[in-house]
């Protein structure tokens, strides 16, 4: 399956604090994106948010010129609701806190920074977001046998940890048979679907159905039902 990439957003104004704290984040999450201030941290977040990039932590001071890093976090939430954040200060500002309390902040820290409990924190994140993504990822993985497993958020087939290439005929066709799973499906309910016309050729929807079903054949999991359809049965569970 697909390798998780963890990715940090570091807010900071002050150069030699933000070159440190990305040496760290450096040592610990795969991608870290640099901000000089809350303006910057916040539109570097929206123009990721564009491109369907998400980051597993945003790292922020709170005293920042331009945009400060409690208006900052309010941009970010009005994107994402769920956004996890540390907090990186000269002070700390009871004021703040109050403010931070109901937000999902994991941790805050007082400059000068203690390394050690730095990096331990930073470790917890990064493990808390790899857990989430896993039970994400297991919710969304369906096992079809013992062979082959199938992700409902990429719509991609796995033969084991290999992509079974389909071409896009194909990809629809196991996909209407994984939203029916356990369910008979008729061939005019597959002609609606993937050719948007149930007057397809009977030969057209048979040809794309075998090339499909060669690509699975050393453990074929789409059954044929003569005169009512294919159905992809739930594996027994002992």
């Amino acid at each position: 399956m697909e390798a998780f990439n963890t990715r940090v957003l570091l807010v900071e104004d002050e150069e030699l604090a933000r070159k440190t704290l990305s040496f760290y984040l450096n040592t610990i999450f795969d991608e870290v994106v640099v901000a000089c201030d809350g303006e910057d941290g916040s539109q570097k977040f929206q123009e990721n948010y564009a491109l369907n990039k998400s980051f597993d932590l945003v790292l922020t001071d709170i005293k920042m010129p331009n945009k400060n890093g409690i208006e900052m976090i309010d941009d970010i939430l009005k994107l994402v609701n769920d956004q996890r954040f540390i907090i990186v200060s000269a002070h700390k500002n009871e004021d703040d806190l109050l403010k931070l309390i109901n937000l999902r902040v994991l941790g805050y820290f007082v400059k000068p920074l203690n390394i050690d409990n730095m990096m331990e924190m930073l470790q917890k994140a990064k493990d808390e977001v790899l857990a989430d993504r896993k039970i994400k990822v297991n919710e969304e993985l369906i096992t079809i046998n013992k062979t082959y497993t199938y992700n409902k958020s990429t719509n991609k087939l796995y033969n084991q940890e290999t992509i079974v290439k389909l071409s896009k005929k194909e990809a629809e066709i196991l996909s209407v048979l994984i939203n029916n799973f356990g369910e008979v499906v008729s061939v005019e309910t597959f002609k609606k679907h993937v050719w948007n016309d149930i007057n397809t050729n009977d030969s057209a929807f048979r040809t794309v159905m075998k090339r499909l079903k060669d690509k699975v054949k050393n453990d074929d999991f789409i059954i044929s039902h003569k005169g009512y359809g294919y159905i992809i049965e739930k594996p027994f569970i002992k």
